[in-house]
This record gives structure tokens, sequence and C-alpha cells, in this order.
């Protein structure tokens, strides 16, 4: 089924070899077509994150991808055709989209190809225009938490808390009962983390003596888990703040891995796009406003300067705008 008339040809932009910021251009390209198990998206808006700039370097790249590449693995739009397979979302639906796999291109153009499994319909609470940047983040953060499996009322610090991952996980703890201590980057970062309900918020950048006594105070017997969205010092640190048998969870990615010691378990995850995960997701969003913080908007032909921006440090998320 198809809605309106769809062009041959769109803009996007692509990549013909691995590099800097500078291998992406704007191009036209032919708008992919879908199969039985797909649909096709007018887009609306892609978010912009690490994982895009390592397949524009080589080395997360998709599957089946053959030059010219067109990046994102993050995306939201209109759903204006759908395979015959497909009873998840309809043409018409306003979705969100997290997809690893796509040999047909990302979501860096006009138009983009996904198979159903990977799309949501977007659910109240999250404001259309800044869907895009949540997909990927949003699904890893649900999947460090699970990972955790923390009853109501435990203690959980994030370390990263004002980053992409970091300020949807602590949205996401705060509907599961959670406590969060929430370690942020600077005070835009704790501006941000206080915002959206963290219990304690505190700059990671300062005196690490201070932040571990405002934890103890907080949760004199230890916090239960931290969730890691950067390793490093600081981290390390900061695991004295763990009860005993607490639990060090981290995205694959995190350098350098956080390291096993005694009393410490560490856990790595990933974050998994598929329906169940997609409805649990948006489950736990409709409780309440759910925040996706853009610190930046570019328009397409601004990519180059998305993937600049990358190489920087800022709260919440970059964000491509397409339509």
């Amino acid at each position: 089924m198809v809605d309106g008339d769809v062009p041959e040809r769109m803009q996007a932009a692509a990549f013909d070899e691995f590099g800097g910021p500078e291998v992406i251009t704007l191009r036209k390209l032919p708008v992919p077509e879908i199969a039985d198990d797909e649909v096709l998206i007018k887009v609306w808006s892609a978010g912009v994150g690490v994982w895009d700039a390592y397949e524009r370097q080589g080395v997360l790249v998709p599957e089946g991808s053959s030059l010219p590449i067109v990046p994102g693995s993050d995306g939201a739009g209109t759903v204006i055709a759908a395979g015959s397979q497909v009873t998840n979302v309809a043409v018409g639906d306003l979705v969100y989209v997290s997809a690893t796999t796509r040999p047909k291109g990302g979501f860096y153009a006009e138009y983009a190809a996904t198979k159903a499994q990977y799309a949501a319909k977007l659910p109240d609470g999250v404001p259309a225009e800044h869907a895009g940047a949540m997909p990927t983040d949003a699904l890893t953060a649900l999947a460090g938490l699970d990972v955790l499996s923390l009853s109501a009322g435990a203690w959980l610090l994030i370390f990263g808390a004002s980053g992409g991952q970091g300020h949807l996980a602590l949205q996401l703890a705060k509907r599961q009962g959670l406590n969060v201590v929430a370690v942020a980057s600077g005070a835009d970062g704790v501006a941000l983390v206080t915002r959206l309900g963290a219990d304690v918020s505190l700059d990671g950048h300062g005196d690490l003596t201070d932040v571990l006594a405002r934890i103890r105070d907080a949760a004199p017997g230890g916090v239960n888990a931290i969730l890691a969205m950067a390793g490093g010092k600081t981290l390390d640190r900061l695991t004295e703040a763990l009860a005993d048998g607490g639990v060090v969870a981290y995205a694959h990615g995190v350098q350098p891995e956080p390291r096993e010691r005694p009393g410490v378990v560490v856990r790595a995850y990933d974050g998994v796009a598929n329906p169940q995960q997609l409805q649990r997701l948006n489950e736990l969003i409709e409780a309440g406003p759910f925040v996706v913080h853009v610190a930046e908007t570019f328009p397409l032909g601004k990519v180059r300067e998305a993937h600049q921006r990358l190489q920087t440090s800022f709260p919440g998320k970059l964000l491509l705008t397409v339509a």
C-alpha cells in the first residue's frame, strides 16, 4: 500500500569512501524499494550518533551495504508505503525507528526503507520534532536497566547522565520507581538531570571526594548499581559508592571497559530493536512527558558540521532535520 506519489529519486547525505566528516556529501539517489516485510518512511528527522561516525569511518558498516552509503541508524517520519506482510504499523503512521541492519541505506535522506520490526508508532509524550534523536539511545538505556533488573526503591547511579543515552536512562529509571544519582557533565548537565527528576544531581568534573560523600549521604548503604555511559578513572572512583555485590553495567563500545574487582560485578549490554522492546519502551514513555533533549539541530545540508559537533561535548543529542 502506498500513500500518494513517491518520487524516483531523493536528496540524501552519503559517502563513497570511508574517512572524516568531509567524505559525506549531498547527492540525488534512487528512493529505495521495499520488500514485503518493510516500510518506506518519509523522513522528518534523523538522530546523529557516534555509531554514525563509526559507520563513516568504516568500522560499523551494516551488513549488505554497498557504496554510496547513506548513514543514519535513527530516524522518525511518516510511513508512506508498507509491504504486504506488515501488521504493526500502517501507511500514515508517524513512527520512530532504530535500525542497525539496513542494507538499503539509513535516515540521512528524504526517504528510508526499513524492516517493519524496527519501527514503532510514536507514543504520546514525545515531541514529534525530536523523535528522530531518540530510538537507539532509548532502547540501549532500556537494555541497561533490564540487565540490572533493580527493584523499585533501589538506588541507581548513572554515570554520564546528561549524555544522549544517560538522560533517557534517567527518565526510564524514574518510571521504574528507582532512586537515581545522576552524575552529569558540567553545570549545564547538572541542570538538565535535575530538571528531569534526578534524586541527586552531581557534576562528574567536580571534586570526587565530595561527590562520593554526597552519594553516601543520600544512600548510606551504597548504591545498588551503576549504569556507565563512559569509562575511565572517574568511573573507577565512583565504584567506591557501590554496596557489596553491586553491579556495573555498560553498553558495548564504552572505553575503557569497566574492570571486574572484588565485590563488583561487571556486565555489558547492547540495545535491542524488536517489537517487544519497542512496546515496552512506549509503555514506559507514555507514563508522562518524556524529554528528548536536543543540544543542536542541523539541516541535512549541514551534515558535515553535525559530525564535527559530534566530536565535542554537549548534553543530550544532535539532530538532523530532513523534512
